[in-house]
C-alpha cells in the first residue's frame, strides 16, 4: 500500500532519486557562530552530483567533544523569500518561526536545510534531474538524514522533522519516503488538495512546489492518505482556527480519515491534532507542546522551555 501510494507521489513529483545519487556528503563549513548552549554552523553538503544543498547545523554543547549524544531533528523552514532558513534559527520573522533555536535550547541537534527556488538558493532543476522542486527538497531532506547518521554527536536511532506552513508539508512528504523519520510536527502545515484556497490550486503549481500538476486537476493523492501512511510514527498537527491558508476543518478532517490507520496499527493515541485559536502562526503553547512531543518521542533531555 505504501509503495502504491509513493508511486503515485512520484507521478506528480517526479522520482525519488536513487542509490547511485548517494554521493560522499563532503560536508564543508562556511561559519560557526558560539550561541551560548549551542553552536550553530551554516554549513553545505552534496545531496547528488553536481548539487550542493545549504543548512545550518545546530549542535548542543552538551554533545559535543565526546559528550551525551542528543536526538536529531529537521527544522525545515516556512515560506520565507528574503532569509529562507535563517528564518528558523533567528528571531528575524514572525513569532516563534525561529523554532530551529529552540530545539537546539532543548538539547536536539538540529539540522535545517534550504528550501530550492527560494532566498537566493537557485538549483537548477532540469540539470539536477528534478520536475518539482517538492522532490528535490524531500531528497535534500534524505541526504540530511544520512549527514545526522554520520555525526557522532547524534544519538542513534529515528529522527524528527518539524515544520511550519511550507515547512509542515515538507515534513509529511519527507517523511512518507524516509522510514528514519519517527515523529512529525505540521503546524499549518495542510488541508484537502480539494479545499485549498476555495479549489485555486494555483499556489501548488509553482517550480517550486508541484508544476506538473495540471489546471483544473487534483494530485492523485490527498493528506489523509499521507498521514495514514505515517502510522504507527508520532504525528502532531497543529491547525488553527483562523488559519486563512489551510482550512481547519478540512485538515481535521484529513486527520479523521486516517485515523483507522493509527488504530489498526496499534498506535491510536499517536496521531494528535491541536487547533489553537490563532491565524497561520505557531502560538507559544504550541511550540511549547511540539518541543516536548519531540523529546517525548524520540528521547531528549528535560526541555528548557
Amino acid at each position: 500500500m505504501a509503495d502504491e501510494l509513493t508511486a503515485r507521489m512520484e507521478r506528480l513529483m517526479g522520482p525519488l532519486p536513487g542509490a547511485d545519487r548517494r554521493v560522499p556528503l563532503d560536508v564543508e563549513i562556511v561559519d560557526e557562530v558560539d550561541r551560548g548552549d549551542y553552536l550553530r554552523r551554516l554549513i553545505s553538503y552534496s545531496a547528488e552530483p553536481g548539487g550542493r544543498t545549504p543548512a545550518y547545523l545546530l549542535l548542543p554543547k552538551t554533545a559535543l567533544g565526546g559528550g551525551r549524544p542528543a536526538p536529531g531533528v529537521l527544522a525545515l523552514h516556512p515560506t520565507e523569500h528574503t532569509i529562507g532558513h535563517r528564518v528558523v534559527v533567528e528571531p528575524l520573522g514572525a513569532a516563534n518561526r525561529d523554532y530551529a533555536r529552540r530545539l537546539a535550547e532543548a538539547g536536539f541537534v538540529v539540522l535545517a536545510p534550504a528550501y530550492p527556488l527560494m532566498a537566493g538558493h537557485e538549483p537548477d532543476l532540469p540539470a539536477l534531474g528534478y520536475v518539482s522542486g517538492t522532490m528535490k527538497a524531500i531528497w535534500d531532506n534524505v541526504r540530511g538524514l544520512d549527514l545526522l547518521d554520520q555525526l557522532p554527536e547524534v544519538a542513534a536511532g529515528g529522527y524528527g522533522a518539524m515544520g511550519h506552513s511550507l515547512g509542515g508539508h515538507n515534513a509529511i512528504f519527507t517523511a512518507v519516503f524516509e522510514p528514519r523519520i519517527r515523529a512529525v510536527v505540521s503546524s499549518c502545515g495542510f488541508d484537502s488538495f480539494a479545499d485549498y484556497m476555495g479549489g485555486d490550486l494555483a499556489g501548488w503549481r509553482q517550480d517550486r512546489y508541484l508544476p506538473l500538476l495540471a489546471p483544473g486537476a487534483l494530485p492523485p493523492f490527498d493528506f489523509d492518505e499521507l498521514l495514514a501512511a505515517l502510522a504507527p510514527r508520532e504525528v502532531l498537527i497543529s491547525a488553527p482556527l483562523g488559519d486563512t491558508n489551510f482550512g481547519w476543518r478540512s485538515a481535521a478532517r484529513m486527520a479523521d480519515r486516517a485515523r483507522p490507520a493509527f488504530a489498526a496499527a496499534g498506535a491510536a493515541d499517536r496521531l494528535t491534532v491541536l487547533h489553537p485559536d490563532c491565524g497561520h502562526d505557531l502560538p507559544d503553547p504550541v511550540l511549547e507542546r511540539a518541543i516536548a512531543f519531540l523529546a517525548e518521542a524520540i528521547g531528549a533531555a528535560s526541555p528548557r522551555l
